[in-house]
């Protein structure tokens, strides 16, 4: 019986024991699975960032900025936006709501308000104050953007203990993607000030470390001489420096290097100049790395999230064109400042504590003068005679012009009150302005806000018109131009299209949950963030209508 009773108590302790190292291995697993998270996600858009500058630039770049990403992280290679326009505001607004305009609102950079009647900016908010300037460059928010970014939901999900800051040159490059939740955004204000600021939505003054920063002397630091960083000889990736395609700087007889931004800042905006240059990528860097420390981000077991825009890169484009040795050495710049970025991540939050993204908010296209001169086909559009034509063809039908209110961003709004006063079908006058713009010279397709309504389009450009495409915002009549035809002056890039150079745009994703690889499967824009959330384990945007990638996590 002695026995019997020893051997149930043996067996009594090794269960128990056998239980309670379960039950060890399961804390430590679950222990394991939550620290799978990154302390940090720093989301970075470059602006005006074609994909082919990744491989065009290669041979140029470093091996600590995007080679980095492309060596060690997943490279998605065929990633396009879903929607036009490919504007800064939309783009930034789309990679972190995970949707298009459709859904979140930013249907451009500025747009007519059907309510208001008059012409409103993304960021604008008259309700709020400048913080760090007397200027009006502060009085910004993201209350235009109807959805949620995956910002916002990673604060709703870590009851706002996760910060937010985003940090841009432009406002809308801070604003948009750094949400609604956002501990802060900060961006440039140039002029005669040359300081990084905020607006009264998110805080009532400037936190000590960005007060250091604006008094440090680092925005001063930069007015020296823009010469390229390797010998412009080896830029064999660009065209020549001296050509008829690029804009320049007032004060400079020629578009060419070297640049005196010292002597050139009074006649070109004052600090502004900075934002038109590659040294414009590094104040960014030099704030951003300022924020991470003064912010203490990615310092504790709560996921907190930077973004980053890299603005000047389209300032640049815009001048310069895609084809010139400037937009060369920006882009071999910002590799540098990204290696440098990358290394005091390392540093501060640890190698393998973060994870980052990189892609752009839109391409551009090749200067359609330079295109002509090697006889592609291209050119520029005459809006003054468009309008003259329009004017003219609406008195003569109608016996008015006022039955429409307003023409921008290739759409036409009709004054619907007129309409009604005439006793007007509304159907009846789409389809006629339809027929008329269609028979405008560089006018290749024509679209009335009823066939974007009730139309499920699946395949081309119509797919793309339709998710850019706002009910309560966006116009009656939706007109698309000839491939490589842009309303813009005979120098530099500009965007804004549904075609490839507008939309094939990188996707670099890197850092802790993230797959070492590379696909050419087609990856949109609204993809990112529904990726970044599975990434965190947290709710999707709410609007967002992305698919998670999968593949690329780890």
């Amino acid at each position: 019986m002695k026995n019997i009773f020893t051997l149930i108590i043996t067996m009594f302790l090794f269960f128990s024991c056998s239980s309670q190292e379960k039950a060890i291995v399961s804390s430590e697993k679950n222990a394991l699975k939550t620290d799978t998270k990154p302390k940090l996600v720093v989301g970075i858009v470059v602006d005006q960032m074609r994909y082919d500058y990744l491989t065009r630039f290669k041979s140029k770049f470093g091996d600590g900025g995007f080679k980095r990403m492309m060596r060690q992280g997943f490279n998605c290679k065929n990633n396009h936006f879903n929607y036009v326009p490919t504007y800064t505001g939309p783009g930034h607004t789309s990679v972190y709501t995970g949707t298009t305009p459709k859904y979140h609102g930013i249907i451009s950079n500025h747009w007519y308000d059907k309510e208001t009647k008059e012409t409103v900016y993304c960021a604008q908010d008259d309700t709020v104050e400048s913080v760090g300037t007397m200027s009006s460059a502060g009085k910004m928010s993201p209350h235009r953007m109807l959805t949620t970014t995956f910002g916002d939901e990673n604060r709703l999900f870590t009851q706002m203990r996760g910060k937010t800051i985003g940090v841009a040159i432009k406002d809308r490059g801070a604003i948009l993607p750094a949400g609604h939740t956002a501990n802060a955004a900060y961006w440039f204000h140039g002029k005669d000030e040359g300081v990084w600021i905020t607006s009264t939505f998110y805080r009532n003054d400037l936190p000590q470390w960005v007060k250091d920063f604006n008094t440090s002397g680092t925005v001063e630091s930069y007015l020296k001489v823009w010469n390229t960083y390797l010998p412009i000889e080896t830029y064999t990736e660009s065209g020549s420096d001296l050509n008829n395609f690029e804009g320049g700087f007032t004060g400079k007889e020629t578009a060419t290097f070297p640049y005196d931004l010292a002597t050139l800042k009074t006649e070109n905006g004052g600090f502004d100049i900075l934002k038109a240059t590659a040294y414009g990528n590094s104040l960014t860097v030099d704030f951003a790395i300022a924020a991470l420390k003064g912010e203490a981000l990615g310092q504790d077991n709560e996921t907190d999230v930077l973004t980053v825009s890299f603005s000047s890169t389209d300032y640049v484009g815009h001048n310069f064109g895609v084809n010139s040795k400037e937009i060369e050495d920006t882009y071999i710049r910002l590799d540098r400042d990204l290696e440098r970025f990358f290394n005091y991540l390392d540093e501060t939050v640890g190698e393998d504590e973060y994870t980052v993204f990189l892609t752009a908010d839109h391409g551009a296209v090749n200067v359609p003068a330079y295109l002509q001169s090697v006889k592609i086909p291209s050119g520029y559009l005459d809006y003054n005679d468009r309008k003259e034509r329009f004017t003219a063809f609406l008195e003569s039908t109608y016996g008015t012009k006022d039955i429409v209110e307003d023409i921008s961003n290739n759409q036409i709004f009709f004054n619907k009150a007129k309409l009604k006063e005439l006793n007007l079908n509304i159907h009846e006058v789409e389809q006629a302005l339809v027929d008329e713009q269609i028979s405008y010279p560089n006018i290749a397709k024509v679209y009335t806000a009823t066939a974007m309504n009730s139309t499920n389009f699946t395949t081309g450009i119509e797919v793309l018109l339709q998710n850019g495409f706002n009910q309560k915002r966006s116009g009656d009549v939706i007109i698309v131009n000839d491939i490589a035809h842009i309303a813009y002056h005979k120098t530099g890039s500009t965007h804004g299209s549904g075609l490839n150079y507008d939309t094939h745009v990188p996707l670099l994703f890197y850092g802790k949950g993230i797959k070492h690889g590379e696909t050419y499967d087609k990856t949109v824009i609204p993809d990112i963030a529904p990726t970044i959330s599975a990434l965190l384990d947290i709710s999707f945007p709410n609007g967002a209508t992305g698919e998670p990638l999968g593949f690329v996590l780890d």
